[in-house]
């Protein structure tokens, strides 16, 4: 295939993908004064992880999400929205089963220092095998934490993305660097996969794909409001919410 012929199938592709989705006017929280009135409701009380909804893994190799609605838990096959930043922390127990709710002994924001200034890296902890001596896993935990911005709502979902998949949404990212696209300027959709670890236990891998390119003027929108978000959680300068054990 000739340079100008996969050029144009390039662009026929991001073309599709660009009107796929029509409609980005769903996406209250770039079209109103969602910071203000999120500001207004809190009574300018800090931005905590806690006051989020989150979305876990399923346990079982189950490939439905459970998200919080306003009636209770709602069972969903995919998510879809605007990745508006992530973060991504690990955790510690000293314990080897902690309870629900525990907060743990060491924790790092960003996988790279922890709490107490120590690079992750030289951690024992951090080494394959340190959870149980009978498993690859390491004693200490790492996730990814999204902050998914959803059509008809100007507050985010918080979508925890376990150590299993953490590769899988870093190579999306890094495809989108390939194409000089940041994460915010795409929607994104999150489905389920049903797996088997080598021990047999089955278990979800989390799979992303660019299902729509925001134009130039919603892009924007998006960069600027979750910029302005993520300084009200910074803010609070709090303990992720789902470092604690679960």
């Amino acid at each position: 295939m000739d340079a100008t012929n996969l050029k144009t199938r390039m662009n026929t592709k991001v073309q599709a993908l660009s009107e796929r989705e029509p409609g980005t006017s769903q996406y209250l929280a770039l079209n109103s004064n969602a910071l203000e009135l999120i500001q207004e409701n809190l009574k300018h009380q800090p931005l905590s992880f806690q006051l989020f909804d989150m979305v876990k893994s399923p346990s079982g190799g189950s490939t439905v999400f459970s998200v919080p609605g306003l009636s209770g838990e709602e069972a969903e096959k995919e998510l879809t929205g605007i990745i508006l930043d992530y973060t991504t922390p690990r955790a510690y127990w000293a314990t080897p089963d902690p309870v629900e709710g525990m907060p743990p002994t060491c924790l790092s924001k960003d996988s790279l220092i922890s709490q107490d200034g120590k690079a992750c890296a030289h951690c024992p902890f951090n080494d394959f095998g340190s959870k149980d001596g009978e498993s690859p896993a390491k004693a200490c935990k790492e996730s990814v934490l999204l902050f998914l911005l959803r059509p008809g709502s100007v507050f985010p979902l918080l979508v925890r993305v376990p150590v299993t998949s953490k590769k899988i949404f870093l190579k999306y990212t890094t495809r989108l660097i390939s194409r000089m696209t940041p994460l915010s300027r795409v929607v994104t959709k999150i489905t389920l996969e049903k797996a088997t670890s080598r021990e047999g236990k089955p278990y979800a891998l989390f799979h992303f794909d660019a299902v729509q390119i925001l134009d130039q003027e919603t892009a924007a929108k998006a960069r600027e409001f979750g910029k302005q978000f993520m300084e009200f959680v910074n803010a609070a300068d709090v303990e992720p919410v789902f470092t604690q054990a679960s």
